[in-house]
């Protein structure tokens, strides 16, 4: 079964298709789709992982800086049977 991911990026709602074989989760995905280099923003997220005492700090700074980026709405589609 294939996986899509939706998104908006700068208003524009689109969906691709997701693999776990090529991306770590749906936020890299979204980044490739668009051309978008991640290189600064995982070494930060990667230095948050150390040093917050929390898994809410790590989403939050995710959520926040991809809204900063353009996007919104980021989510797997599901499909009914």
């Amino acid at each position: 079964m294939a996986r899509q991911v939706s998104y908006t990026f700068k208003g524009q709602k689109k969906v691709i298709a997701f693999s776990y074989d090529r991306f770590v989760d749906l936020y890299e995905a979204v980044a490739a789709a668009e051309g978008i280099d991640l290189t600064a923003f995982l070494a930060m997220e990667q230095q948050l992982h150390h040093t917050a005492k929390d898994k809410a700090a790590v989403k939050n700074f995710r959520s926040q800086s991809f809204s900063k980026m353009g996007f919104a709405d980021i989510a797997f589609v599901r499909e009914n049977p």
